[in-house]
């Protein structure tokens, strides 16, 4: 993808979970199909993730319009700090954008800012997928706070979770 024909846009989202823990949420469909690309008003029916470089992923979320694919395909994974995938909405799409997630440490927690690298000609989408994203990193974050009352809670949950991930 040539820059001079790309629009990149941020998100920026901080955590109280340390990077790994936030790594791994991607990573792992339990997790991923409680936040990545769930809308308010749809239903993650599929999320097959393979974690690995070359390693593919779709998540399809049941809306009322209808399902949305999202198709993926892992580029880099460097555990705990950068994740970067291609990524587009329908399987075959040869000009699937990038989207780079870079984890810092921050405190106890850390910060994630995920840069979506898009082809100009999608110029007009560019606010509602920057919504989009800061609705899946913000999801993120209701999800692992969630799960952390839950441990509190259940100190056994918190230890069967630990085991599975």
């Amino acid at each position: 993808m040539s820059t001079a024909n790309t629009i990149k846009l941020h998100v920026s989202h901080s955590y109280r979970a340390p990077p790994a823990t936030i790594y791994d949420a991607w990573l792992n469909p339990e997790i991923a199909r409680r936040f990545l690309f769930a809308t308010d008003d749809g239903h993650v029916i599929r999320a097959d993730i393979e974690p690995r470089v070359g390693g593919r992923f779709i998540i399809v979320d049941r809306r009322p319009t209808g399902d949305a694919f999202h198709h993926g395909v892992f580029l880099e994974l460097k555990r705990p700090r950068h994740i970067v995938f291609c990524f587009s909405v329908e399987e075959h799409d040869h000009n699937c954008d990038r989207v780079e997630i870079d984890i810092e440490p921050l405190g106890s927690g850390s910060r994630l800012t995920l840069t979506h690298e898009m082809c100009a000609e999608w110029a007009e989408y560019e606010e509602k997928t920057r919504q989009g994203w800061t609705h899946i990193v913000e999801g993120l974050d209701r999800e692992l706070e969630l799960s952390a009352g839950s441990k509190r809670s259940n100190p056994e949950a918190g230890q069967s979770a630990g085991a599975m991930a």
